[in-house]
């Protein structure tokens, strides 16, 4: 059994963050987002990929950052939490790096409670914050979010999963 895990690396503004790569189903170039009026504020809108509709998260608003227009350069990154899929926006998505288990420094070494961090990986040229989807897009967030935004759309199961 490998002590290895894989993450992919994106930017928000200069700082580098990551997510595991088995809940990353693909990068893509931004696309227009439609908004949807009174939806919960950390959703920037809804994306159609091939027939399904996928709610945009703005991670910038959930991790506390500044806010910024939407740039065409973002790209987006189509994840899944549970049996959610969902595109975040990022600024820009870099690279895949692969960790040993123990170069990952536990948030309990860092501080107490910091929320959604899984761990930090110290690189040759900085330090990267691996977020955990699961934890950033929590049951109890997940189902509103799911919930609310079904009052707009009709959210589309993958297309791996129709017949």
């Amino acid at each position: 059994m490998s002590n290895s895990h894989e993450y992919v690396v994106f930017t928000l503004d200069n700082q580098r963050y990551a997510l595991n790569l088995s809940a990353v189903k693909r990068v893509i170039r931004m696309v227009e987002v439609s908004p949807l009026p009174k939806a919960p504020d950390i959703i920037l809108g809804v994306v159609n990929m091939h027939g399904q509709i996928l709610p945009v998260i703005n991670i910038r608003k959930l991790f506390s950052l500044q806010e910024r227009d939407v740039n065409p350069d973002d790209q987006l990154i189509i994840a899944e939490c549970s049996d959610l899929h969902v595109a975040l926006q990022a600024d820009n998505v870099s690279d895949v790096i692969e960790c040993d288990k123990d170069d990952v420094v536990s948030p309990a070494d860092i501080f107490p409670d910091i929320e959604y961090i899984k761990g930090v990986v110290k690189l040759g040229d900085g330090m990267v914050f691996i977020y955990d989807i699961d934890r950033f897009l929590s049951l109890g967030k997940e189902k509103t979010i799911t919930e609310r935004l079904s009052d707009f759309i009709h959210i589309s199961p993958p297309l791996s999963e129709r017949d």
